[in-house]
């Protein structure tokens, strides 16, 4: 007969003594009580968020019936074993030392708060609103020019474990295994939507593709689009860069100059859409686990990557202002000087044309993209060449 929670939460291995289990089994009790009694920054530290949004994060598993306690290990503590592991990157045997439970135990907790917090990931995923984002609005650089942007999307690669057999299509084209992942993120670092589980060596405009034709697809209010980078194509809801001119995929240095409306049209987008480097960074930066293939199931891996992208929504809506969130934050007010002459820069990786949108756009919809862009990049222009000291 299986044995409950209860009789299985105790504590095996390690070679401690027969008859000491209780007093062993209080160890890892004892850490997450420290933790959670000391300073606020000791819990973002150990359990990557603070107090108040863990203990509400804790309220809200136990309010749905996705967690409850056991006997030896109260909820806090199993979100603590979960948050210790994935915000350390820490192996079971590791965590094993400081609570003081069997790997079984360990492993089973993990798996319970891992598939708990995936089944309300969706209610940390908030779509876009119809409001001007204020990143937008109030800079004059993208206003009015971006005013019906609502974010940014761009794919980024996990590192991933699999088995030898399936390792040829998660090759990325480095040689690394990693999944390919498609984010939509706003300009205030929180994700509107998170695909995981592409293979690495599927293309950015192939995954694209499938978030924008599964069921449980990549929505684009009307008249509203996204801002891409020079490995997707333009298309109706989303903006992509001039292929033909020069295209910075991080912020422009100071100094350089733009020689028309192409180039000023690609410096900016490429500065608006510096919010996904930041957003990245911010999730790897809290969740280290993401740097290094864990050696977990796929779908395990899978869903870390989704939950830690919930995760990283719900403490952004919390305490959008603790010290990991700060660091990422980054003022786009600088004033770009323009007196001198301009920079030598890289060209940019054309866009694949091989490449087909598995969703079908009729030409004038394509045209019409275009044509939007070709406005934006012309009104731009008109200002900046009419005011000579106006800031990038």
């Amino acid at each position: 007969m299986e044995s409950s929670d209860d009789e299985r939460d105790g504590v095996y291995g390690n070679n401690i003594p027969k008859g000491s289990s209780h007093n062993v089994a209080s160890n890892g009790t004892k850490f997450v009580d420290e933790v959670l009694n000391g300073h606020s920054e000791r819990c973002l530290e150990n359990f990557r968020m603070d107090k108040p949004v863990f203990y509400k994060l804790c309220d809200i598993l136990q309010a749905k019936g996705l967690l409850r306690h056991t006997t030896r290990i109260k909820i806090e503590e199993q979100l603590a074993i979960f948050m210790f592991i994935i915000g350390h990157n820490l192996r079971t045997r590791a965590v094993q030392e400081l609570f003081r439970y069997s790997g079984e135990t360990i492993s089973r907790h993990f798996n319970k708060v891992l598939n708990a917090i995936m089944s309300i990931s969706v209610d940390f995923f908030q779509p876009p609103g119809s409001d001007v984002p204020p990143e937008i609005y109030e800079d004059p650089r993208f206003y009015p020019y971006f005013k019906d942007c609502i974010g940014a999307v761009d794919g980024i690669h996990i590192p991933v474990m699999v088995g030898v057999d399936e390792q040829g299509p998660f090759r990325n084209r480095n040689g690394l295994l990693s999944q390919n992942v498609l984010a939509a993120c706003s300009f205030d670092l929180k994700f509107h939507y998170v695909l995981a589980g592409w293979e690495g060596s599927a293309s950015d405009l192939r995954v694209l593709n499938s978030a924008l034709t599964r069921r449980n697809k990549l929505q684009v209010p009307e008249g509203k689009y996204y801002l891409l980078d020079n490995k997707y194509a333009n298309m109706p809801g989303f903006i992509s860069p001039y292929q033909d001119v020069p295209y910075h995929s991080n912020q422009i240095p100071s100094g350089y100059h733009p020689q028309d409306a192409k180039e000023l049209f690609n410096q900016r987008l490429s500065l608006a859409r510096s919010a996904t480097d930041r957003i990245f960074g911010a999730l790897k930066e809290r969740f280290p686990i993401l740097m290094s293939a864990p050696p977990y199931p796929l779908q395990t891996q899978v869903k870390l990557v989704v939950v830690a992208c919930a995760l990283h929504n719900f403490i952004r809506r919390e305490k959008p202002d603790d010290w990991i969130f700060r660091t990422y934050e980054q003022d786009l007010s600088f004033q770009m000087d323009e007196s001198l002459p301009p920079l030598e820069v890289e060209q940019p990786l054309m866009h694949d044309a091989t490449q087909v949108l598995d969703i079908s756009f009729q030409p004038d919809q394509l045209d019409l993209t275009s044509q939007l862009r070709d406005s934006i990049a012309a009104e731009m222009w008109d200002d900046y060449i009419t005011h000579v000291n106006y800031s990038l």
